[in-house]
């Protein structure tokens, strides 16, 4: 069956299914659309159209390397998922404190939603979430800070609107994503790492507390030279 949907493809249509399957490979999620703040209106992904249209042949391509996929149509979302813990990226405790607030603003925001699926705040902002929640006590360092937020935004948990990583009056979006990159197992273990205050926390957020979503070689690579 895969060899026969595969071979129903044209050669336009085969460079995309190579180019979308390593977007999902990179980036673990794949949206049906974003929303234009310039012009206040969504644009449709036409990628994600693509998958939709051949979703039994990307998930067979993919189940055979070990991955599968989860679609939600409702928020949009195209999830990359596997049980290999080599395919897996693990979060430091301060990327992981900071799914779990982005994760706390979405669903606190989101009954407010109208055309667009994403939540607008800065910087400086989801800083100020953090520090409410205890999480921390201060602004972090702007190395950690931009390096964590750079690695949420390759993974499409958050998209930058204008202005440096590190910037309190910087744009961000919150995107669907953050409802299914984690379980809630471990939204539970995100809420008990918060409460932490000693260095056994640290621990934790590099075991049971760490985060983990697929990835390729290139997300390996952006982690480290970012």
């Amino acid at each position: 069956m895969l060899k026969d949907n595969y071979e129903k493809l044209s050669l336009a249509e085969r460079e995309t299914f190579a180019r979308v399957t390593n977007q999902l490979l990179a980036h673990s999620f794949l949206l049906s659309d974003e929303f234009d703040y310039k012009e206040g209106i969504s644009k449709v992904n036409r990628d994600y159209i693509f998958l939709e249209r051949n979703y039994e042949l990307f998930t067979e391509y993919l189940e055979l390397a070990g991955f599968g996929l989860v679609r939600d149509s409702g928020y949009g979302v195209v999830s990359l998922t596997s049980g290999y813990d080599g395919s897996r990226v693990h979060f430091d405790k301060l990327t992981t404190i900071m799914l779990y607030a982005l994760r706390l603003i979405y669903e606190e925001e989101r009954e407010k939603l109208t055309l667009s699926k994403e939540v607008a705040l800065t910087v400086g902002e989801l800083v100020h979430k953090l520090i409410n929640l205890g999480a921390i006590g201060k602004k972090p360092a702007n190395l950690a800070l931009g390096r964590s937020l750079r690695m949420l935004s390759q993974f499409r948990i958050l998209r930058k609107l204008e202005g440096a990583w590190d910037s309190a009056d910087t744009r961000i979006v919150i995107l669907p994503t953050v409802l299914f990159a984690v379980s809630g197992e471990q939204i539970a273990n995100m809420a008990r790492l918060v409460e932490e205050k000693d260095d056994d926390a640290a621990a934790f957020a590099e075991e049971d507390g760490a985060v983990d979503l697929a990835e390729e070689d290139d997300a390996a690579a952006f982690t480290e030279e970012e």
